[in-house]
């Protein structure tokens, strides 16, 4: 290996298993993990990101887990600055470290750089966030497509956090944002190795339920109560609290809203495989082939 300095990043849909293989790898390689879960960040947030366990946070040292508040989201630039110095001091005394997360975004953010964009504008956010309140994500989606159709085909439709910052910059520069994403790899003091977890769909499914019935258990409508006086905040409005938040409104039904849950988790995998397939280097393996993985990344680093 000389030298040279290895990022592996463990990537998936949601429920794939890549929390427990990082954590295999971080021990096997005796490194570091950090997270690229863009709700995870979230000091708030703990049984409806699938934080790690408390015995999984001991078994490997990890970096973007509850570090920041939901009332000051992190922006993926801020990401990219903030773990590039984390990987910097990290790679002094290893070789090796481990990035997993499902939010491809962040990902892409770190391993190749974001493109140069105008910085948030307070005035034109808060118009945003205002009609965003008032209207629903409906009016984020329609804007956008208006706005660049191109780039609405690709974002996660779902996401009012990333509708609201291509509309933003739509607006402020009167160019459409996907013309202003040159996607240009910036220079890395270190080589990435992909690995995507790809289990079969109705595995994935299956793990999808079984996970929604665990948080369940574990108390995550309590804890969606607890941040029900937050609701508009755009970090919130994600899968496993926006269906709680329907339900203690009256909308919905508590059963109605656990079966939207597990529908919508699915639906939101569906979304991240459409990004992960997008990228030519990730080599997909099944989540339970760590012995595979292991060979491929040692050959990989040798």
């Amino acid at each position: 290996m000389g030298n040279s300095k290895y990022l592996i990043a463990v990537v998936g849909p949601t429920a794939s298993g890549k929390t427990a293989l990082a954590v295999q790898l971080a021990q096997h390689y005796k490194t570091s993990i950090l997270s690229a879960d863009s709700r995870q960040f979230y000091t708030e947030l703990k049984i409806g990101v699938a934080r790690p366990t408390e015995q999984q946070l001991q078994a490997a040292p990890h970096f973007f887990i509850a570090d920041c508040s939901l009332h000051e989201p992190l922006t993926a630039g801020q990401y990219e600055k903030e773990a590039l110095a984390v990987l910097e001091k990290l790679f002094k005394k290893q070789n090796v470290v481990i990035l997993t997360g499902g939010s491809g975004l962040f990902i892409n953010t770190l391993v190749f750089g974001a493109d140069p964009m105008p910085a948030a504008n307070k005035e034109v956010r808060q118009m945003l966030q205002q009609n965003f309140d008032e209207q629903g994500i409906e009016y984020l989606q329609k804007e956008l497509q208006r706005l660049d159709p191109e780039y609405y085909a690709k974002v996660d439709n779902q996401n009012p956090l990333r509708l609201m910052r291509a509309i933003e910059v739509c607006w402020v520069t009167g160019k459409p944002y996907s013309a202003q994403r040159k996607n240009t790899p910036k220079e890395r003091p270190f080589k990435t190795i992909f690995i995507g977890l790809n289990p079969p769909r109705e595995k994935l499914y299956n793990q999808i339920n079984h996970r929604v019935g665990e948080m369940v258990a574990e108390g995550l409508e309590a804890e969606a109560k607890a941040m029900l006086p937050y609701k508009e905040l755009s970090a919130l409005q994600t899968v496993g609290y926006r269906e709680f938040f329907d339900f203690f409104e009256g909308k919905t039904t508590r059963e109605e809203a656990i079966d939207l849950i597990k529908r919508n988790s699915r639906h939101y995998a569906k979304r991240q495989m459409t990004w992960f397939r997008r990228n030519e280097n990730i080599q997909w393996f099944e989540s339970n082939d760590a012995g595979a993985i292991k060979e491929y990344i040692n050959q990989a680093i040798t």
